[in-house]
């Protein structure tokens, strides 16, 4: 296209601990490239741990240390527990998991900065369960004469994207008066449409400041089999456990995979999506990938398949043009 304007968006899915697979995939563009994320897309998005992978891309901080982060916190997040006391927190105390593990890794990250310091646009997605209803985070641009999250402190938002029902606790935050928020996983696990509504509202389009939308997609790693035929029908709680939430963010992003793939015969979009997919799990791995397994075994084997996925996709030539040239939407 003659004048074309690219505005470029990435997108990180959640997945609890398995963010590390993400963020070691990011850090292999950071070496090949010999950058930072934050100076080449003018607008990231992430929902729950993809959400704090953005927060931290956002402020400059190296994917190799958001990887550090993963590894040296994991353990204090999801500490490994008799499976029948984590169980019988889960249904009736409490949820599984407390959040002073993942507080004390996002002061230690965060400190007190708000979003008024990022570098990047932002589409955090999270639930107010005190409004029932979706709740963006964003940068305050003044595009949208938005006025509403530049003084919130990137430590609420990170636990309020995050706060997995029944694994963690609900997150309150005092700067909106106390609204309690849950994890943007239950409707945009994979948040490249989030991110593309944003971009096309804002930005991208017939008397906007850019032309075409480029989008840079990075995947969990999520469960590629399928399960055995003959289960009980009838599933308990007790049956489903961890598997009712980890199916409903892998439904979720791969419906977000298909609507991308399939948007240019649906509509004249000037939108390209690359996505960087899940390695293929056997099913012992997917056993062992688990949204809070933070094993070492287990964070040995995202690391081990992020490696594998990154060493193909850093060289294709489509990953690589977004590495290319600088972004040209600033924040400040």
């Amino acid at each position: 296209m003659e004048n074309e304007k690219i505005f470029k968006i990435l997108s990180i899915d959640g997945g609890g601990i398995k963010g590390l697979y993400s963020a070691k995939i990011l850090q292999h563009f950071e070496e090949k490239f010999n950058c930072r994320v934050s100076d080449h897309f003018d607008m990231i998005c992430g929902t729950s741990t993809g959400g704090l992978l953005a927060l931290a891309l956002s402020l400059k901080i190296p994917a190799s240390d958001i990887c550090k982060l993963y590894e040296e916190h994991g353990s204090n997040i999801f500490p490994s527990r008799f499976l029948g006391w984590g169980l019988i927190r889960q249904i009736l105390w409490g949820g599984k998991y407390t959040d002073k593990g993942l507080k004390k890794a996002l002061e230690e990250t965060f400190g007190d900065r708000t979003l008024a310091e990022s570098n990047n646009l932002l589409c955090i997605p999270s639930y107010s369960y005190t409004d029932a209803r979706p709740w963006i985070f964003k940068f305050d641009h003044p595009e949208g004469n938005l006025d509403r999250d530049n003084k919130a402190k990137y430590i609420d938002v990170a636990l309020a994207t995050s706060a997995a029902p029944t694994y963690l606790p609900l997150a309150e935050i005092p700067y909106y008066n106390n609204k309690q928020f849950i994890d943007g996983g239950i409707y945009a696990n994979n948040p490249t449409l989030v991110g593309m509504i944003e971009a096309f509202t804002y930005f991208v389009g017939k008397d906007k400041q850019y032309n075409s939308l480029n989008i840079l997609s990075i995947s969990s790693l999520s469960t590629t089999g399928g399960k055995k035929t003959g289960l009980n029908r009838h599933r308990s709680f007790f049956k489903w456990r961890d598997d009712l939430f980890e199916s409903s963010l892998t439904g979720q992003a791969k419906f977000n995979e298909y609507f991308m793939n399939r948007i240019h015969e649906i509509n004249d979009f000037p939108v390209v999506c690359h996505r960087v997919p899940s390695a293929e799990l056997s099913p012992e791995q997917s056993q062992l990938a688990k949204l809070d397994n933070a094993s070492k075994r287990a964070l040995d084997l995202l690391k081990g398949k992020a490696d594998d996925i990154a060493s193909t996709h850093k060289k294709n030539p489509d990953i690589q043009s977004y590495f290319k040239k600088l972004k040209t939407y600033q924040t400040r």
